[in-house]
């Protein structure tokens, strides 16, 4: 519901709030360069002494305003002529024009009322509106993303757009927020909607009679600072019975011309100090540092509309058509999608097509419909979902749980539970746990035990079509081929050979970085910008289907390398363990921001094995600031698979690497990487006491030793795998 409130305001008012928030970031530099360019009265000098000096000047001065900038402007009738400027307060003298700004004025009316008067001022209002909603919903959605109001600024992870969408948004939204808030109460004052809230003062009855009385005769006005005026209104030539009118700071008055008496005076009341500091608050006059302050953050409105376009358009090109689905009440396989990118309905797509090919009757469908009582003929009910946050049911989901819940009794209809997520992120696929567990609660049957899909791995997730095949007993191959990024041309420049005594042939494949164009390094495209534990995406020959593998290396290394172990059958491994220097391949870079070291100085522990040693000596080689560095590395036997023997000494030497503590599972005595682990447990406690981050780099059955290793380890010191990944010091990069 709260996204629903936050989607369509957004996309709606679009442009509308795009206008009202550019103009109003031009609108909020005004005051910012009046107050720099304003003579400024001192605090000493008296309404009465500035009024002298300028009707001095000015014989026919008429009224003196002061902007809340501290601009002071004249305004007198000479000759018959009206006249004005902008008065240096020390002299009296006019040093600037006083006729208003012309493109102000036009972005004025551009911003008030889009030049269309009352109608226009409505819209505007209603813009204000849309804007309100989109902030409060923003906050709103922004606290669910990043797991509570504590976590307010943690670091993001995810596609560039929707970082970018709330990096501004959680900086940008209290500004907008006021400044929204502000519109609609002046609309709402403009249009006599609420009270203006001032007293009213008569004008007075009886007067002295007298005029021509010397300015500094006045005390009130000889009382008065210039910087509490705001404006001073003279009384007309030759009128004994007309009268001074100030305004300040404090209130309005009228004053006798021939003795200076108060005829009447009226404090600013509650009411009026709350109007004109929403005023404030809205235009920066009187505030023009922090109007500057709303100016930058309503800048950040057009580029949220921007990447919020962007990540909904991704959403619908995600979301597949889907040809020949099958009313609910006559299918035989009910497929529910929970989806918050899109890219979960591409898979639900891929497994679609494959069941109707082997003759099955599927209903497919968003999670948030389902409806047991509806599904008549179904054998069975799949669900894929996806992950939003910390654990929140994506989009496409809304209410799913609520209503399973709410069936009393569960029905005769087996179910299969498969999530997708990112392994790197604490809260790996929460939301499909939580539905696992819930249907396990409910006692519905199990079709197929829950599993799990890690950053969309097609390889993983044909590996889970051939259980789900076996479980219906059909033939089920899921091919699927998600739109493949665009790719650059690699040459290899040098390889390495290990493994090929333990029948486990691995390559360190170094490549030549490509020459990158001028807009690609602007805009940090392609291979430009890569760090060690990014992902390199290598599109292998005869198939469309891009093979990820960790970076050993970063951009300023100059090189890309990746370690690659040759798999039996493997199409990509194949070809590139059998890639000679000089020959090339087509790649391209995915960030994976969430698998790098922080930039504290606490210990790293790196515990990988085989080839997730990979990205692991890529941050012990970037080491530069020489931070504790603990290396654990698992290989079968280090006369064949050791791999970077030759670096490890040297990056030891140079204070790179701290430590390295290595396992031997080949041999008499085989011993693993946990249980390296677990032979250096005390030590290991005392680094996690310390503050020390873990990083883990292999694959899936290793690192689910060293997260049961490393259970056991923290078990008597009150820590857990799960904390540390809470808190952001356990992360994994698993394959």
């Amino acid at each position: 519901m709260i996204r629903a409130f936050h989607r369509w305001p957004g996309l709606i008012a679009l442009a509308l709030v795009t206008v009202l928030a550019l103009s109003g970031a031009v609108l909020a530099v005004f005051p910012v360069a009046e107050r720099i360019a304003a003579p400024q009265a001192g605090a000493e000098l008296s309404v009465a002494t500035l009024a002298e000096r300028i009707q001095t000047i000015y014989p026919g001065l008429e009224q003196i305003r002061r902007a809340p900038s501290g601009q002071i402007t004249a305004y007198w009738f000479e000759a018959g002529q009206p006249g004005a400027a902008v008065i240096d307060p020390t002299t009296g003298r006019g040093v600037a024009s006083a006729d208003p700004n012309a493109f102000q004025r036009w972005l004025t009316n551009l911003h008030r009322s889009l030049f269309l008067g009352d109608p226009g001022r409505v819209a505007s209002a209603l813009g204000s509106v849309a804007m309100l909603v989109l902030s409060v919903s923003g906050v709103l959605l922004v606290a669910r993303r990043v797991g509570g109001w504590r976590n307010w600024f943690s670091r993001l992870r995810g596609p560039l757009a929707g970082r970018l969408h709330v990096e501004i948004a959680r900086v940008a939204v209290i500004g907008l927020l006021l400044s929204s808030a502000a519109s609609l109460w002046m609309t709402a004052s403009t249009f006599e909607l609420i009270p203006d809230g001032g007293p009213s003062l008569g004008v007075p009855a009886e007067v002295s009679g007298q005029t021509d009385v010397p300015l500094a005769g006045l005390a009130m006005l000889s009382d008065t600072p210039v910087t509490e005026l705001r404006s001073l209104s003279f009384p007309y030539d030759g009128d004994a019975t007309d009268v001074f009118t100030l305004k300040t700071d404090r209130g309005t008055g009228y004053l006798d011309q021939g003795t200076g008496a108060v005829l009447a005076w009226a404090d600013l009341t509650a009411w009026q100090r709350i109007t004109e500091t929403i005023y404030m608050l809205h235009t920066g006059q009187g505030a023009a540092l922090l109007g500057a302050v709303l100016g930058l953050m309503a800048l950040g409105v057009p580029v949220m509309g921007l990447t919020g376009l962007t990540i909904w358009l991704a959403g619908r090109r995600g979301r597949p058509r889907i040809r020949d689905n099958q009313p609910a009440a006559r299918a035989e396989t009910i497929l529910l999608v929970g989806s918050e990118s899109g890219s979960t309905w591409g898979f639900a797509a891929t497994l679609h097509a494959a069941l109707r090919a082997a003759g099955q009757s599927v209903h497919i469908a968003p999670m948030s419909s389902f409806a047991p009582e509806r599904y008549a003929r179904a054998d069975r009910i799949i669900m894929l979902a996806a992950t939003y946050g910390d654990g929140a049911e994506p989009s496409s989901a809304k209410g799913f749980l609520t209503k399973l819940d709410a069936c009393s009794d569960a029905q005769d209809i087996p179910i299969a539970v498969l999530g997708f997520g990112d392994r790197s992120f604490p809260a790996y696929c929460a939301y499909a746990q939580t539905i696992a567990d819930t249907v396990e609660a409910k006692g519905w049957p199990v079709l197929l035990p829950y599993d799990t899909i890690d950053r969309q791995s097609p390889q993983a997730f044909a590996r889970w079509g051939q259980a789900l095949g076996v479980a219906l007993g059909i033939a089920l191959d899921l091919h699927h081929q998600p739109t493949p990024p665009a790719t650059t041309e690699l040459t290899l420049q040098s390889r390495r050979d290990y493994g090929a005594d333990v029948q486990a042939p691995t390559s360190i494949l170094r490549f030549s970085l490509p020459r990158a164009t001028f807009w690609q390094r602007l805009t940090g495209a392609g291979f430009t910008r890569f760090a060690a534990g990014d992902l390199i995406g290598i599109l292998p020959e005869g198939s469309p289907t891009p093979r990820l593998y960790s970076l050993a290396s970063s951009r300023r290394d100059g090189f890309l390398e990746i370690v690659v172990k040759k798999h039996p059958g493997g199409l990509c491994s194949g070809q590139l363990t059998a890639l000679e220097p000089g020959e090339s391949i087509r790649a391209f870079v995915r960030r994976n921001p969430a698998f790098r070291p922080d930039h504290s100085r606490a210990p790293l522990i790196l515990i990988g094995a085989g080839t997730g040693i990979g990205p692991l000596v890529g941050f012990v080689r970037e080491n530069e600031q020489r931070r504790p560095i603990h290396l654990f590395f698992g290989m079968r036997d280090p006369q064949s698979d050791f791999l970077y023997a030759q670096e490890m000494g040297g990056w030891k030497d140079e204070g790179r690497l701290s430590r390295l503590v290595t396992s031997v599972s080949r041999g008499q005595r085989p011993r693993y990487v946990q249980d390296a682990m677990r032979a250096d447990a005390p030590e290991l406690v005392r680094l996690v006491q310390s503050g020390a981050r873990i990083m883990v780099c292999g694959g899936r059955d290793m690192a689910a030793g060293v997260a049961d290793a490393l259970h056991d380890i923290l078990a008597a010191s009150g820590l857990s795998a799960t904390k540390l990944k809470t808190e952001g010091r356990y992360v994994e990069d698993i394959f």
